[in-house]
């Protein structure tokens, strides 16, 4: 079965719902396939650590009124480094915003996004359809899918992947650029001694960065990085163990760990596409670009990505979509706020993920400056909330 449509959305997670639900608010409309059924991420409570930008994309959106209580403010990030003195704290009210960032679980924020989309009667939306492949040419990109057993194809003048990259297979032109760190992350959620204060806690040590932060009331959610053999182990630790290493880890700011939750981890890496673009064809969010968790910034980029690519289709002809000019605009948007993502985060790893002799304390003179120098924290915190726009 064949069909057409102007504008085509493959993946409808955070990312690929924002783009629909802007393009909608610009007037336009656009078919989203989506593998999964629906609602089947509205139970997934993976912490997403939201920028202040974020929050104004949903408040554009006329979404961040539903998601406010579900939300954990952090209000101050508290960063240090394992074995120094120095140290240094963001403060929102230093500059100018009433937080810093937030912490959403994914399927809260799944959910309120979907609840808008169903609301939305022009939104063609197409779930549990199965990506089989993606063809760009000169004249239109094309979908080839699998729903409920028989096979689809359609066509259009734009075809955005946002699925995280599970459809991009090989599509000539498009190059991906890998680093591996040989670390992983582990990720669960743990309740400490003392209360949070919706203070976020980033602390660095030689085997990779620990990061607390505020989710709930009482508790934060973990992101413990190190070796991949290392993080393994913790994985299988009985809780109380991994509770008392973790306090020996990260040190005493919280006072002792009292409950973990289920533990995961993943490899971290870092990942981009050179270009993001193929006739008809343009790649965004965690398809396009991977980075390492230290500063948060991944799903925060791949939003901006999809509120940019929205901006430039509203601007370009029909006629125009998916060509040249248009993609060469988007990406001239995107390369200087993607760019600066991936190696901010690379270099913030490089500089405190080892033990050089001297370094130590150069980084800790260094966190130590930082907390005094007013311009350079409030430029800091300004390319954490809004990006190269910041």
């Amino acid at each position: 079965m064949s069909d057409q449509a102007d504008i085509i959305i493959v993946g409808g997670g955070p990312v690929g719902a924002t783009l629909a639900l802007t393009l909608r608010k610009q007037g336009l409309r656009a078919t989203l396939l989506e593998a999964r059924a629906p609602g089947a991420a509205h139970a997934d409570q993976r912490a997403l650590a939201l920028s202040y930008g974020t929050r104004v994309i949903l408040e554009k959106l006329g979404l961040w009124s539903q998601l406010a209580e579900q939300a954990t403010a952090i209000n101050t990030i508290h960063i240090s480094q394992r074995g120094s003195l120095g140290r240094s704290r963001l403060r929102a009210e230093e500059h100018g915003q009433s937080a810093l960032g937030y912490v959403l679980s994914y399927g809260n924020l799944s959910r309120v996004l979907d609840h808008a989309l169903q609301q939305d009667n022009e939104t063609d939306i197409r779930h549990e359809a199965e990506v089989l492949t993606i063809t760009p040419s000169a004249e239109h990109g094309e979908v080839s899918y699998r729903q409920h057993g028989v096979t689809h194809t359609l066509t259009g003048k734009l075809v955005v992947l946002a699925d995280g990259g599970r459809s991009l297979g090989d599509i000539p032109g498009l190059k991906r650029e890998t680093k591996h760190y040989g670390h992983d992350a582990l990720v669960t959620k743990v309740r400490a001694e003392l209360a949070h204060d919706n203070i976020a806690y980033e602390r660095f040590t030689p085997d990779g960065p620990v990061a607390l932060l505020p989710n709930g009331p009482r508790d934060f959610s973990l992101v413990w990085t190190g070796q991949a053999d290392a993080i393994h182990g913790l994985l299988e630790l009985p809780d109380e163990v991994f509770l008392q290493q973790l306090h020996q880890h990260f040190g005493d700011r919280v006072g002792r760990f009292l409950q973990v939750e289920k533990r995961m981890s993943f490899p971290l890496k870092l990942s981009y596409l050179d270009p993001v673009t193929a006739p008809h064809l343009v790649v965004i969010g965690n398809a396009a670009q991977t980075m390492h968790p230290v500063a948060g910034q991944g799903f925060n980029v791949g939003l901006r990505d999809a509120w940019e690519l929205a901006r430039k289709i509203a601007e370009t002809p029909s006629a125009a979509w998916g060509s040249p000019d248009m993609f060469k605009a988007y990406s001239a948007s995107r390369k200087t706020d993607t760019k600066r993502g991936l190696l901010f985060t690379d270099f913030l790893v490089n500089l405190f993920s080892n033990d050089i002799v001297g370094l130590n304390r150069m980084r800790g003179v260094g966190l130590g400056l930082l907390d005094v120098v007013p311009f350079v924290k409030h430029r800091l915190v300004r390319k954490m909330s809004f990006g190269s726009r910041g």
